[in-house]
């Protein structure tokens, strides 16, 4: 019959089709099913934690003596971009309508970490440690290819890297050391805006490695006398331990007036 015939065929050519070339047919079907699978390539390992040079600089502040006015934000925009721009500070100030003091503001500016998370995560190496300028931790804004990587890597809330929304590029405090609107030398040894502008004087800058417990070692005490005669605050003469040693940082215990006679 002709389905005999045909069932007989078929059986021969199965017998006839070794393993060999199963092997070799499956393997070229593999390769011709898989072409962007193998264009593909690895993941890059994470990038491996390294000991970083101490920043010789860092912005300590006095939370409690904070109006929460954003002179300084305002004073930062202006002389890194040139316009007055709650947005494009590098210094956050977070204020609480119902919050009451000493909680109800909260200053970020950047704490220049030890481990400097942002510096480790950045893939083309925009953030980086200047070794010529103290070891301030900064970004290249013509490395950075706004990837925000930076921002989300950064452990503190809120994010102390700050999304230029004009250029869509990172950018964060660099205690002043490149501000193209403002005349003064700035970094480790000159002047910073946000200090210089401060009408409470709340902030201040510190040569000496805060502790790096969260934010406390940065929130310091900087009132004076007049603060206790207001009745404001109980002491003024309370200073950290870890910056007990640097009194030019602190306004320190009130002098004894001579008598007058």
């Amino acid at each position: 019959m002709a389905g005999d015939k045909r069932t007989d065929t078929r059986k021969a050519k199965t017998a006839n089709f070794s393993r060999r070339d199963f092997l070799v047919g499956g393997g070229a079907a593999l390769a011709l099913s898989t072409p962007v699978a193998a264009a593909v390539p690895a993941t890059s390992p994470a990038p491996a934690k390294t000991d970083h040079a101490v920043s010789a600089g860092y912005l300590v502040y006095d939370s409690k003596k904070c109006a929460g006015c954003t002179t300084c934000m305002l004073a930062c925009s202006l002389t890194h971009e040139g316009v007055q721009s709650l947005t494009l500070s590098r210094i956050q100030i977070i204020q609480d309508s119902f919050g009451k003091f000493p909680n109800d503001v909260k200053m970020a500016p950047c704490r220049q970490c030890m481990t400097p998370v942002c510096v480790e995560r950045c893939p083309v190496g925009a953030a980086f440690v200047d070794k010529e300028n103290g070891n301030v931790r900064r970004i290249d804004s013509e490395k950075c290819i706004g990837c925000q990587t930076c921002l989300s890597a950064c452990p503190q809330q809120p994010h102390r890297p700050v999304w230029n929304h004009k250029i869509k590029k990172s950018m964060k405090c660099d205690l002043c050391i490149d501000t193209p609107h403002w005349k003064e030398p700035g970094g480790v040894n000159g002047k910073q805006a946000c200090v210089e502008s401060c009408p409470m004087k709340a902030i201040k800058l510190a040569l000496k490695t805060p502790e790096q417990k969260e934010t406390e070692g940065y929130d310091i005490n900087l009132r004076n006398i007049h603060w206790i005669n207001l009745g404001l605050v109980d002491s003024s003469t309370v200073e950290p331990p870890a910056l007990a040693d640097q009194p030019k940082l602190f306004f320190g215990a009130p002098k004894t007036e001579p008598e007058v006679k």
